[in-house]
């Protein structure tokens, strides 16, 4: 028996199938190879056409079967993961009526802020664990001012993932995980949030009904069966947000365990048992994957904007730009701390974390007479772990016990200098595995059709490496010198900001 797993992300599809024994990948295709595109009608706008997240996946799924590593017949579930935050609209008949406006669009921020101020912050906090903010929720109420005609021709709304399953079953859904990453849940009442409804004035015929990620989310519709030569019983039974299926993906699903992704930004992922929120709104906390009404299972979203993407401006600056790891081979040879150089990696957009102050990034300490291109690329890499650091801090003041830390060995967890970096300045055991999201949405849909249980999932399945910090390392207090800097920068910065 087989499971077919389905990561629709920003950039691209990524289609995986996994034998259910084993949990093996049999084998996983990307497509397209080059970048879907984002539409922006206006500075701060991000749209995609779901039609084309639709016919990207299509096209994918052919390319995995024509790689003959398996037969298609023997493929009996589906997950699918998705990038958060999207809002998808449909007409009666199931046609998208409007662009997907995607997570990093920011046109609806001041209407989350009107109506956190209408249903008061610590209502929202209390009851939502979150402000309405930039999410789904807020975006929909932008088109019901902006673009009345098109909202008053939406039958459902639904997330990214939602989408992808409506097309490949004919039913529009979504999850209890789904609609907190919306903005859309009462955790005080376990329903919808009439809060919201209420403040934005929504018609709650608008959401589409919801069910746990681990549910069943259809069958697949017989056009479909026979275009994918799949058994017409094949069942989607998974469902979630990009980072809490990455977090499923490295077994994070108990208190102390912390998932870390260091892709073009950085995402820190840890669970709390607790219904809590943070105060300053630093932190997201949204449903877990194994979140229902008698389980109440909260993930802690912290991003940082900056991560790989300050890796790949370094190495953008040469001119001739050598591969990656000749980079780290060259970088390897500076000692820790890049002799004096520091690196603030935070020139992509406002970070959250900061209170959304965009401080941009900022080099300090440069000698000409000593420092080289190894010596910024180091310090960009250090720089990228300490911030990792100061997000960790602000998830243990929220009371966060953290005991492990789980990531991919992907991105910038294939640099020994970033680990050691992140393992040192942390203090916190990091552990490796060969995973992504496609093979956690697999794994997401073997669980939910009762292959195995979120216990029994990853029996077996080992770190490919484990490290753990050094007793004589320089990185502790590298790192506190790295903050007393970083905070000079965000009083300056709160400074200038208070004057205007």
């Amino acid at each position: 028996m087989l499971l077919l797993g389905i990561d629709l992300g920003t950039s691209s599809v990524k289609v995986t199938v996994v034998d259910s024994v084993t949990r093996a990948t049999i084998a996983s295709v990307q497509y397209p190879e080059i970048e879907m595109p984002i539409i922006s009608p206006q500075p701060g706008w991000a749209e995609q056409d779901p039609n084309i997240w639709w016919e990207n996946t299509c096209i994918a799924i052919e390319r995995l079967h024509n790689t003959g590593l398996y037969k298609p017949q023997d493929i009996t579930s589906i997950g699918i993961a998705y990038q958060m935050h999207g809002l998808v609209m449909v007409d009666a008949q199931f046609n998208s009526i409007y662009n997907s406006i995607i997570w990093c669009d920011s046109r609806a921020i001041e209407i989350g802020d009107v109506a956190a101020k209408k249903i008061g912050v610590e209502n929202c906090l209390s009851s939502m664990l979150n402000t309405p903010g930039n999410f789904t929720a807020s975006k929909l109420a932008w088109i019901k001012k902006h673009e009345p005609d098109v909202y008053a021709n939406i039958y459902k709304i639904m997330l990214p993932g939602d989408f992808i399953a409506m097309k490949l079953t004919g039913i529009c859904s979504t999850t209890i995980s789904g609609l907190s990453e919306g903005i859309f849940w009462d955790f005080n009442n376990q329903e919808i949030s009439e809060a919201i409804i209420d403040a934005f004035e929504f018609n709650a015929n608008l959401l589409p009904k919801y069910m746990p990620c681990f549910a069943h989310h259809g069958t697949i519709k017989s056009e479909i069966a026979a275009k994918f030569n799949l058994p017409f019983e094949t069942n989607i039974t998974y469902k979630a947000g990009d980072q809490p299926n990455n977090a499923l993906a490295l077994n994070v699903f108990s208190e102390g365990e912390v998932m870390a992704n260091a892709g073009t930004s950085g995402v820190i992922y840890s669970i709390s048992a607790k219904a809590t929120s943070d105060p300053e709104s630093k932190i997201n906390s949204f449903a877990h994957v194994n979140y229902n009404k008698e389980n109440i299972s909260i993930g802690q979203l912290l991003c940082i904007n900056g991560g790989g993407i300050t890796s790949a401006w370094i190495r953008s600056l040469a001119n001739n730009p050598i591969s990656y790891s000749t980079l780290n081979e060259t970088a390897s040879a500076i000692p820790e701390g890049a002799e004096g150089l520091s690196c603030f990696p935070f020139g992509n957009g406002a970070e959250r974390m900061f209170g959304n102050l965009n401080i941009g990034a900022q080099i300090k300490g440069i000698n000409y007479t000593i420092h080289k291109n190894e010596h910024l690329y180091r310090a960009g890499l250090e720089g990228v772990a300490y911030s990792f650091k100061y997000g960790l801090d602000l998830l243990q003041e929220l009371g966060t016990t953290v005991k492990v830390i789980r990531a991919a060995k992907a991105n910038m967890f294939l640099s020994d200098i970033f680990i050691r970096a992140f393992v040192n300045a942390t203090g916190i055991p990091l552990e490796l595995y060969q995973t992504d999201g496609a093979w956690g949405a697999a794994i997401g849909a073997g669980i939910g059709s009762g292959c195995f249980t979120t216990e029994t999932a990853f029996e077996g399945i080992k770190p490919v490496q484990t490290i753990t910090p050094d007793q004589h390392s320089n990185y502790p207090e590298l790192y506190i010198h790295w903050k007393s800097s970083l905070i000079q920068i965000l009083q300056s910065q709160h400074k200038n900001s208070t004057h205007e």
